[in-house]
This record gives C-alpha cells, structure tokens and sequence, in this order.
C-alpha cells in the first residue's frame, strides 16, 4: 500500500504463534507467553493448546478429560474430576488477576457429558477453554475453532471450505486466538485432529492470513542433529528444508508431523521452532528450499534419525530385470498380507523388501512363503531385527566422498552394513543395521560428520 504524500509503501507482516502445552500450563507459564507476543507487535493471530504438565507428576489436562468423559460414558458421577478440571483454569485466571469466570462454560460441560456429546468434544474443552483465558489476557478476539475449522462427512478435513471462511473471518481481525486441535463436522458436532494436534491448526491458520512466519512456540529451541539419549549433547538445526523435516519425521525423529506442517508448506509460509523458556534463542528456521549459506562451516548433514525392529527379505533371482512384472507380484503379495513396505532397494537380479516387525506380526514364514511361491526367486534370505538409520542433509549430493566417510565411519566401529538404500533425490543415505548396533551406528556417523568439522 501507498502512504499518502511520502509514497511509501507499507508491508504488512503478520506472524501466527502456537503455544505448547508445557508452554500454558500455569499462569507463571501465561505469563511468559504474554511477554513474547506483546514484544513483536507483528504476532497477531494465536493459537493455544491445552494446559500441559506443571511438573513431571502432574497430568495434562487434555488425559484428566479423556478420563472425565469416560466416567460420563459410563454413567459414572463426573462431577469431581470436573471440578478439578476447572480448579486448573481457575488457578491460571487468579494467578493472572482476570476477571472472568467459566462458570457457564463448565455448566454447558456438565450438560453435554451428560448427553453423551464424544470423546472428540470433551478433548477439545482444553483448547477451547485455555482460548477464552488467552484471548481475556492478551485483550485479543476469541474465534472458536468449530466455527472456522471443518471436516468433512467421513471425517477428512476440508481444506477448501475452512481456508474460504477461516481467511474472511481473520482479515477482518486485527487480532485473534483460534484455539487449536479441533474443528467441526458438518452437523456441527466437535471433531479433533488424529494427528498434529494444535501444530496443524497453527499452519492453516498461516495459510489462512498468508502469513510471513509461523512461529510453533514449545520447550526446547528447536531441533537436534540427532537424538540427545543417543548422542551426548548434539548440536541444534539451524535451518532445514520441508523435504529434509520429512525424510527425518519418516525415520522416526522427534519432529513435527508431515499433517502439521502441509498447509503452511503449500502456502510457502515458513516456520521456525521456539522456545518459550528461552525466547532469545533462535530456534529452527524450516524453510520450503534449503538456505544455502554458502559457507563450508555449514554441517554436511542436517541430521540423523533412525528406527529398530525392521525385516528385510532379500530376493535373487536371474536375469530379473528382464522379467515383466517382478515387482508388481511382490506389492501383490504385500497386499494380500495388508503389509507396507519401508523401503525397496533393488540390483539387477535383487531386490530387498524392507518390512517393520509391527507390520509383520507373526505371518513372515507365510509372506516367504507367497514370494517363494509367486515369484519363484533362485534364492531368499531374511535378515531379521534390523534398524534402518538415515543421514540426511541437502549438501550431500554436492561433496565427493560423503558415502565413503559414512561406511568408514561405521567400518571403524565395527558396524556390520545390512542394507543400503540412497534416496534418487541423493539428499538421504539409509543403512541397515542389526538392532544392537543401533545406538552405536548412530554415534560413529555423527562422530564422522559432526564432531570432526
């Protein structure tokens, strides 16, 4: 826009922050979360989840009315976990010297516990209830999530419907809380996210504003390199691209859900991870491209995440690659057992299907069987308790002699390599271990690339 006389033109940025449980639990914790908005006058949508633990004995709020509603369900009195229910947001109003009540609310509870209203709508109280504290405190609109958010009849969310009503409601605000984890369906009942939780709401609320960051606020600033019960101390991810983020998530890290991230990733709005108990710290930028920064202090690697308790299935067979339809047959056969493949590297006459041991249950001599009898291979091994670790980084399919370091790496520690696996966008190296190896593997890699540099 153009600023009258001096023709300058305005940028409008707008930031949507998430808060994590951990991060609302008390009005201690309230408190800290009013300083970090109020700081960036440019943080004008938020969007709270459920109070959290206060200590490691404590209970989540969103568990004490799952359990609440489950005395209802039974026809069971309610009342008195009820009303610890509401001793909890109590404590945060007084804590903060607000004049609001939730007695009303908590009436409107007690009547639709009664009526049997779902899980999903006795989950979603502590969003919806820490919302009206949050947007009491910070002098903000309050938007119920259910009359933005929606689902679809068979319990898909309606991407098009909630952007059309959610982006109208909010660019006539200049300030909102949309509490986060639940939407509606279309007769109006309470439905929750299955996965991601408020991460996902706070990304469509983004997409929603077109907003030029989502800040996704927790109790740790940002991502490791690998995991820390692993690696002692391992370094923080600065930057990571939404392609890395999912090589990572998929291979078992800590990180946010590929649900919660994907409409901030379609509408190319970035995220960066904070941390509430550390708001100076800079977090972790997740970005749609990864930032080159030209520098050769800049980590190889991004990171290293890995899973135990896999199957790998190693089929030879002769002149297989000329044979039509090998691998068709062999998605046939994992199909008739209702089994997912993790991975499927192949050579000219082999080809491993790399299995989870869950997937598996206990049919692996029947699945051997089907191939043997289907595929009619010269040969099978099955190699079992194997872990799968990935290296990922998007700087690695431009340095000669990164494979050679890993396998030397794990060589040196006396690591036994079961399968190899390199992903065609060569961003990801993945090798499989045996189980008790796991750990191990995973330090000699972060040695190799990390520790060295």
């Amino acid at each position: 826009q153009t600023c009258g006389n001096c023709r300058r033109l305005e940028v409008h940025v707008i930031k949507v922050v998430k808060f994590g449980g951990s991060s609302l639990a008390s009005a201690e914790q309230f408190a800290k979360v009013g300083n970090i908005i109020r700081a960036d006058k440019e943080r004008k949508f938020v969007v709270p989840s459920a109070p959290g633990k206060r200590n490691s004995k404590d209970t989540k709020v969103t568990d004490m009315l799952y359990a609440c509603y489950a005395l209802a369900e039974a026809d069971e009195d309610f009342r008195v976990p009820l009303m610890k229910i509401k001793d909890r947001y109590d404590s945060i109003i007084n804590g903060l010297k607000l004049n609001l009540s939730l007695e009303e609310e908590f009436k409107i509870i007690t009547e639709n516990f009664k009526a049997k209203a779902g899980s999903d709508y006795a989950a979603s109280r502590g969003e919806y209830l820490n919302g009206i504290i949050m947007a009491n405190y910070l002098g903000y609109e309050f938007i119920d999530a259910a009359e933005v958010i929606f689902f679809e009849e068979e319990g898909a969310f309606d991407a098009d419907k909630t952007h059309k009503v959610l982006s109208k409601r909010l660019e006539k605000m200049e300030n909102a809380v949309v509490p986060g984890f639940y939407g509606s369906n279309p007769d109006g009942s309470i439905r929750t996210f299955s996965r991601g939780g408020s991460d996902i709401t706070g990304s469509i609320v983004a997409k929603a504003c077109n907003a030029s960051m989502y800040e996704n606020w927790t109790d740790v600033s940002g991502f490791l390199m690998a995991d820390p019960r692993i690696v002692k101390k391992p370094k923080q991810i600065a930057s990571i691209s939404y392609k890395e983020l999912r090589e990572l998530s998929y291979m078992g890290a800590s990180v946010l859900h590929e649900d919660a991230i994907y409409p901030a990733r379609m509408a190319n709005v970035p995220i960066n991870i904070r941390n509430t108990n550390a708001p100076e710290d800079p977090g972790t930028m997740i970005t749609a491209e990864a930032v080159h920064l030209e520098s050769e202090d800049e980590p190889i690697i991004t990171g290293i995440a890995g899973s135990k308790d896999f199957t790998v299935v190693a089929l030879y067979k002769n002149m297989m690659s000329s044979e039509r339809g090998f691998v068709r047959r062999i998605l046939g056969v994992l199909d008739d057992y209702n089994v997912n493949f993790e991975h499927l590297p192949s050579g000219i006459d082999t080809v491993s299907v790399v299995m989870s041991n869950q997937s598996i249950g206990d049919r692996l001599d029947e699945i051997v069987d089907a191939f043997r009898t289907r595929l009619q291979p010269d040969s099978i091994d099955v190699i079992e308790d194997v872990a799968l670790i990935a290296t990922v980084g998007h700087r690695m399919s431009y340095r000669p002699g990164v494979s050679a370091k890993l396998f030397t790496a794990l060589g040196d520690a006396e690591v036994n390599i079961r399968m190899i696996d390199q992903g065609s966008s060569e961003m990801n190296i993945i090798v499989g271990v045996d189980n008790k190896d796991f750990q191990k593997a995973i330090r000699a890699i972060y040695n190799a690339f990390v520790e060295e540099e």
